[in-house]
Parts: C-alpha cells; structure tokens; sequence
C-alpha cells in the first residue's frame, strides 16, 4: 500500500515537472527584436546655462500695462480688425456705387457738319454764283452747288426713381445754312423741348432690380457691420485672456522662485547639518535634486511669460516695428471685477438683444424678405405708360424770292397779287427759335402702352425658389443662433460658478499647505522629521499656489467669456466701428 502510494507521488511530480519545465519555446514567451545602439557615449554639454532673460527685450526692468490699455491699443491698432472695419466701409462705399442709379445725369452734346452737293434738279440747286459762303472761307467749285452747314447742340438731362420711373428733359438747337434757291429761309434755326416719361404699371413698379439691389446693400452693410462687432468682441476676448494668462505666468514665475528660495535654504541648511554629522550626506543630495527641479521650473514660467508677451504684443501692436516690441510687460490690472450673474433666462435675453450675431441673423432673414418680394413682382406682366411732349421753335432769316416765282405771283397765276410771306414770329434769329418753343406754338404729344408677358416664366420661377430657399436658410439661421446662445449661455455660467468654487478650495487648500509645510520645519529644525517629508511640504506648497493661481486666472476667463456672450463686452469697452483699426490702417496709407 505504501509502495503504491510512493510510486502514485512520483508519477505525479515528473508529470508536474514535464509540464512546467518548458522544452521548446512557446508563443507566450516574448520576442523581441534587438534594440540597436543610439548615440553611444553621449554626454549633457558641460556648459553654464544662460541667464534667466526674455528674448526681444530691451526695455528694462518692465513696462505696466494695464487692462483697459491694452484694449483700447488692439482696437486701434491690431491689423486684423483694421481689415475688418475696411470691410465695413467697403459695404458703405457699396450702398452709394448703387445709388449711383438714381443720379441725375446731365448731358451736352454740340455738333457741326458742312457738305457741298451738285443740283439735282433746277429745283434743288444753289444760285449758280461762285462766291464766298459764310462763314466761310468756303468758295464754290461750280455754278448750281448746294453749299450746307448745320451746326446743332443737344443738352439736357435724365434719370430714373426707386419706384421705376424713368424721365428725360432735353432741348436741342440747330442753325442750318442751305443755299438752295427755294428755300424760304437761309439760315433757318430750330429750337426743340423734348420731355418723356416711362411709368411701369405692374412688373417694375414698387420694386425693380435696382430698387432690390440697393435694399440689399444696406443689409449687407449692416450685416458688416455686425461682423466687424463679431471680430472686435473676439479680439477683447481673446486680448483679456491673454492678459489673464499673462499676469498669472508673472504670478506664476514669483511662486516658482520662491519655492526656489525656499529649497535653497533647506538646501544650505542640510549641508551644515551633514557637516555637523547631524544629518546623512543623502540628504543634502535629495535637497540640490529638488533645488535643480525649482529651477527649472523658473525658467519654464519665464518661457511661458516670453509666450504669452508675444501673443498680447501681436494682439496690440500696430506693425512689426513698434516700440511695444522691445517692452517688458507686466499686467498691471489686479483682478478682474465680477458681475452680478444672473441666471440663465437673464442672460439669454441680454445675449439676444446685444449679440451681433442675432443682427446678422435678421439681416439674413431682411435679404430673403427682398427677394421674395421681388421674385413676387417680376411675376407680374409688362405694362409701361410712356408719354412725350415735343415744343419746336422755328426760325429764319428770309431769303428774297426768286424772280420768276415773284413774277408768277405777280401776275395772278396763283390768283394773288404778291407772293405769300412767312409769319412774322418765324423771322429772326436764334433767340426767336426759343421763343416760339417755349411759346408752344408747334406742339407735338405721343402716348403709348407696351404690355409684355413671358411665356415660359423661367427668370419669375428661378426667383421664386430662390426667395423660397433664403427664407428656409434664414430661419435655420436663426434657430441655430438660439441654439448657440442658449449653450454657450449654460456654459459660461457653469464656469464662472465652478471657477468661483474653485478659487475658495485652492485658497482653503494654499493656506493648508503652507500651515502644514510651516510645521513640518519646525518638526525638521527639532530633529522630529526628515527632508524627504520638507522636501515634499515643499513640492505640496508650490502645488498649491499654482492650484490658487489657476483658479483665480480661470475666474477671471470665466467672466470674460459671461461677458462675451451676453454682448456686454463691447459696450463696456466703448467699441466704436467708425475708429476700430484707425491707426493700423493710417501706417497702411502711409499716413503718419
């Protein structure tokens, strides 16, 4: 029994033994590749680090800059919403390139002609007299030419109204020397008023393509408008958290060097303990460790600070050339003043009422309005009235009639005794041209209806589904700005209320910290505590006053973006479209 039992063991053992002693490589076992050789022998450059400076600058020690400043400075002076506000004018300059339209348009236009013709006939000739023709110096080639010169002058004006009506209001004068013989009159003269009016009755009335691109004009200038308000909202935003950020990099540099201080007076402290023999050399190692760390992140914070200089300075400076440049910026601006927050349906009121954004939106939805009513008119058939005035004036100097007409007459063969003469307000010059025109006394009116309608209505179908889709595109365009504002409202009053309770735990948690670390010194100065534990009090302390740090930068964002979205932030900063980029945009012209 008991042999069986021994022989069951061993049976058992070398089973156990085969199956954990592995004979071949199995797939669980790891294989990897070798790892080759990266800079053998490198070594840290044995050279002294370089002093704790900022790059670009000149100007020392620093240069304060407060808050406001440096708003006011990027509202005058940053490039972009000097292009922003350009936009702006450019919609201006637009609205009057399109009422260019309706501009009076005078107009003058003199003539002069002069021909010399054989005669055609014995009726159609000249006197057949070589001689001088005034005013010549003009001389005839031949007996029986017909020698004529007209000179005439056309001036007068026209134009067109928003509703489409289009008028002109001309007169035209012209002196004309004609030798022929059976002219009556040589020279004669005319004088013609000429006034015309176009009135559309259904399509064009009211609206008409000009009419709708000068209503669209305004939108969009005001919905520019309400863009360059978007850009300016975003650069304050974007300048007072920098600078938040900014003042608390310097913040943050000041904690970090006193934590150095702090770490090189454990740092001494422990040498004079090791050399008393009081304290292990290892000790002294762990504190120059935590005395290189603090330094380092000295020069982190200044990094930070470099950085972030940079970016205000982009933000404020006009050009590459500014003196800001080469200043050393300290924010000068403690703290940023909390509003009275109030809750979300306040907000969302006061973002809807101040937002640029809810103007663009109704700008949008204005512009499709136009087009649908538009669209609307040129549905409507053709059907203009136009109606014209003409007053001609005539006169001339009389010409001696010729001898055998005056002989015919004389001896009754038109059963009159002399030939008949013109009226007397038809004798004389120019002057009496004017004024039988203006007299009235050869008037002539025309008056007609032109009535026109497309068959197929393409152009009135395309702009129906055009408006159709604007108005849909507008009020999703709405919808969405809602949408936005009421989200970006829940946020921004979630961060200001959690960055506000943050700020009260990292000020509870600093003054612990720095409790505690006060204690573990003194614990450390009696013999009770090592310089592990002070090292680490330390590390918690310096933790903790970065902790508050960030709080209080993220309080101070917090109300910069509550401000952003309710539309505060460009009436408490005295935004003003008209001046926005003014000094970036002189050094542009070249203005000094």
């Amino acid at each position: 029994m008991i042999r069986t039992r021994a022989l069951s063991a061993l049976i058992a053992v070398t089973a156990l033994a085969t199956a954990v002693w592995p004979l071949q490589p199995i797939s669980a076992q790891l294989n990897e590749p070798p790892v080759p050789s990266v800079a053998p022998g490198y070594r840290a450059p044995q050279a002294a680090p370089t002093g704790a400076q900022i790059i670009g600058v000149t100007q020392q020690p620093f240069v304060g800059i407060s808050l406001q400043d440096a708003i006011a400075m990027s509202l005058l002076n940053n490039p972009k919403l000097a292009v922003s506000a350009s936009n702006f004018r450019i919609a201006r300059y637009n609205i009057v390139q399109v009422k260019g339209a309706y501009d009076v348009v005078l107009h003058l236009e003199p003539q002069s002609s002069f021909s010399v013709n054989p005669p055609e006939n014995f009726l159609q000739a000249g006197p057949g007299e070589v001689g001088e023709y005034t005013p010549g110096p003009t001389f005839t080639s031949g007996p029986g030419n017909i020698i004529q010169h007209q000179s005439s002058t056309a001036y007068g004006l026209s134009g067109q109204t928003e509703n489409g009506t289009s008028y002109q209001a001309g007169i035209t004068q012209s002196r004309t020397y004609n030798n022929t013989t059976f002219n009556a009159y040589n020279p004669y003269y005319l004088a013609s008023l000429n006034l015309a009016v176009t009135q559309p009755l259904l399509k064009n009335f009211g609206m008409n393509a000009t009419k709708r691109q000068l209503k669209l004009a305004f939108i969009n200038a005001d919905a520019d408008t309400a863009q360059t308000l978007i850009d300016a909202s975003n650069t304050i935003s974007q300048v007072e958290n920098t600078y938040w950020d900014l003042l608390s990099a310097w913040r943050n540099v000041a904690i970090q060097e006193e934590a150095l201080r702090e770490s090189i007076a454990q740092q001494q402290s422990n040498l004079r303990l090791v050399k008393r023999g009081a304290a292990a050399p290892i000790d002294a190692v762990e504190s120059e460790t935590q005395v290189a760390n603090f330094q380092t992140d000295v020069f982190r914070a200044l990094q930070t600070v470099s950085e972030l200089q940079n970016q205000l300075k982009s933000l404020v400076a006009s050009h590459a050339g500014d003196p800001i440049w080469s200043a050393n910026l300290v924010p000068s601006t403690s703290v940023e003043q909390l509003p009275s927050a109030g809750d979300l349906s306040t907000v969302v009121a006061e973002a809807k009422a101040k937002r640029p954004e809810v103007r663009q939106a109704l700008d949008r939805r204005l512009a499709a309005g136009v087009d649908v009513v538009f669209a609307k008119n040129q549905s409507l058939p053709q059907a203009d009235v136009q109606a014209q005035y003409q007053s001609n004036g005539f006169a001339g100097i009389l010409t001696p009639v010729p001898k055998f007409i005056a002989g015919y007459c004389g001896k009754g063969g038109l059963g009159l005794s002399e030939c008949p003469t013109p009226p007397p307000n038809t004798q004389g010059a120019m002057p009496w041209a004017y004024h039988n025109m203006w007299a009235g006394y050869f008037p002539a009116f025309n008056i007609a209806l032109i009535v026109g309608y497309p068959i197929q209505g393409h152009l009135a179908r395309g702009l129906r589904g055009l408006a159709s889709e604007e108005t849909t595109q507008a009020r999703v365009l709405m919808q969405g700005v809602d949408e936005r504002i009421g989200a970006e409202a829940r946020n921004a009053l979630q961060s200001y209320q959690s960055a506000f309770s943050k700020l009260n735990a990292a000020r509870q948690a600093r003054e612990s910290a720095e409790v505690v670390y006060a204690s573990e010194l003194r614990k450390f100065h009696n013999g009770e505590s090592t310089t592990f534990l002070v090292l680490q009090r330390q590390l918690e302390l310096s933790q903790a006053r970065g902790s508050e740090l960030r709080a209080q930068t993220q309080l101070n964002e917090a109300v910069v973006e509550l401000q952003r979205v309710e539309g505060t932030i460009l009436s408490s900063n005295g935004v003003n479209v008209q001046t926005l980029g003014s000094q970036a945009s002189a050094l542009g012209t070249g203005v000094p």
